[in-house]
């Protein structure tokens, strides 16, 4: 079995803010990276992702707990103890392309080897190599001010592996690219990583990104962890409705329980056709994915097509439930006209409680900090 990397226990972080008073940033994290694995912490703004982030690399002290890097505590607050960033052996990427305006290639990635003392034959050895991994070789004399924002993003890159880190810490390296090259530069950080075999704990609000390099990725919540799992199992196992909703496209029906059936609210005379789990409250809320829902002719749920939008790759339609809404994506090949009759049958939906309308007014809370 792998060995554990980085490992967080118990680890709070509170800010006092002017505006907010006290806000716990980070609340009660536990959680193991292991070696060589690529790990993503994701979630909306305020959720405490990039403080997590942070006080690994050593940029924020914890206010309680303990944070170990390859089993060494690198942040304590029972024992007080905190090692700085440079003591800690990682390598960083950040949002911004954070790279020296007046250095060339060259000397922006060999500024961290300058900083240690490396002798300078090994300074342009591991400078070459690095470059040569992140496609810049050529470059070394040129300034970062006359290179694409996709090559300063290779020089931060290539300056972050010259130093051979155990770790990289990753925060929306790729966010200010434009869509191709971010999806290019996603390909080309899984395979540094295969050659340098380094862990990566990545930090992102982009699901599709998290999702296409992680082994396992962490989602966040206002500041708590909700839950940690694979991909496909978070997509097809979310435990509550803010995971189901923040991974992938969802639909939402509030539903009543009634005589052990479920009736969509607004509609109580109609029942739809899903068996109700056991233990089930009075109201619910039913999950689905959009493309996971049946429309046919009939043998479901009895509605009309309020809405249809033909998309590149799916037709996606609007039909009521109750007094609500819900949103169906089918292929081409299924095809409806507005107004026209149609069923609607649920294929294996989740169920969750229905949420606190407070926890809405918090995440929008925490947004302004």
């Amino acid at each position: 079995m792998a060995q554990v990397q980085v490992q967080l226990k118990h680890v709070t972080k509170r800010f006092v803010t002017k505006t907010l008073g006290d806000v716990v940033a980070v609340d009660d994290f536990n959680f193991e990276v292991y070696e060589g694995e690529c790990f993503s912490i994701l979630g909306p703004s305020g959720c405490g992702k990039t403080t997590a982030l942070r006080m690994i690399a050593g940029f924020e002290d914890l206010t309680e707990g303990e944070i170990y890097l390859s089993g060494r505590p690198v942040s304590s607050s029972r024992s007080n103890l905190y090692v700085p960033p440079e003591e800690r052996d990682l390598g960083m990427v950040f949002q911004a392309f954070a790279v020296w305006p007046h250095k060339n290639v060259f000397e922006n990635v060999a500024f961290p080897l300058r900083i240690k003392k490396v002798n300078r034959s090994e300074i342009e050895r591991r400078v070459a190599e690095a470059l040569r991994h992140t496609s810049l070789t050529g470059l070394e004399r040129v300034f970062p001010s006359d290179l694409s924002g996709g090559q300063q993003q290779r020089i931060a890159l290539a300056r972050s592996i010259v130093t051979n880190p155990k770790v990289m810490l990753l925060d929306e390296p790729l966010s200010n690219l434009d869509p191709q090259l971010r999806e290019t530069m996603r390909f080309e950080l899984k395979e540094l990583q295969r050659k340098f075999g380094f862990t990566i704990i990545f930090v992102t609000h982009d699901q599709s990104e998290a999702m296409a390099i992680s082994d396992r990725m962490l989602v966040a919540d206002m500041g708590k962890i909700m839950q940690i799992d694979t991909p496909e199992n978070l997509y097809n196992k979310p435990i509550n409705r803010f995971v189901h909703s923040f991974l992938g496209e969802s639909t939402f029906l509030k539903v009543i329980i009634r005589d052990g059936q479920a009736y969509p609210e607004g509609d109580l005379e109609h029942p739809l056709d899903v068996p109700v789990p056991q233990g089930a409250d009075r109201e619910m809320i039913m999950a689905s994915r959009p493309n996971a829902i049946e429309l046919g002719a009939a043998g479901g749920y009895q509605t009309h097509i309020q809405t249809r939008i033909f998309l590149t790759d799916r037709t996606e339609y609007v039909v009521p439930i109750g007094n609500q809404t819900l949103k169906v994506q089918t292929p081409h090949r299924i095809t409806f006209s507005q107004g026209e009759s149609c069923s609607v049958r649920f294929v294996e939906p989740m169920w969750y409680p229905v949420e606190d309308e407070d926890a809405e007014k918090e995440r929008q809370r925490r947004q302004l900090i």
